[in-house]
């Protein structure tokens, strides 16, 4: 799939959040890269023949004092895993959906156990 292509199925699904959370979303980026690179699997400790969808990188609402951080937020969308489990588009973004959800989540400050019983 082309990078335009795939970044307007990101679109959808930061569209497609419910409102009240999208509007949170504030000071934070969404950046979209072919893949994760070697040394952020091996500093997320990813084991190999695994890799990442996603990631958010920041400091989640749950831990913020009064100040806004200085620099957004960042949730990275790794393409190319993402297209390489998937069979056709609408697999692609139901799949960039359950990712986007997950790294927002991540931004509200919930973690991966939760996330994991929630069925992300």
């Amino acid at each position: 799939m082309q990078r335009k292509a795939f970044e307007i199925l990101v679109q959808h699904a930061i569209q497609d959040l419910p409102v009240e959370f999208r509007e949170r979303l504030e000071n934070v980026v969404v950046i979209v890269e072919d893949e994760p690179s070697g040394e952020l699997l091996d500093r997320m400790e990813v084991e190999e023949g695994d890799t990442l969808f996603g990631l958010y990188e920041g400091v989640p609402l749950t831990e913020r004092g009064a100040n806004a951080p200085l620099y957004p937020d960042t949730i990275w969308i790794f393409q190319q895993p993402i297209e390489e489990v998937c069979e056709n588009e609408s697999e692609i973004l139901e799949e960039v959906k359950i990712t986007i959800v997950h790294e927002v989540a991540h931004f509200f400050g919930i973690d991966d156990d939760y996330l994991e019983e929630l069925g992300y």
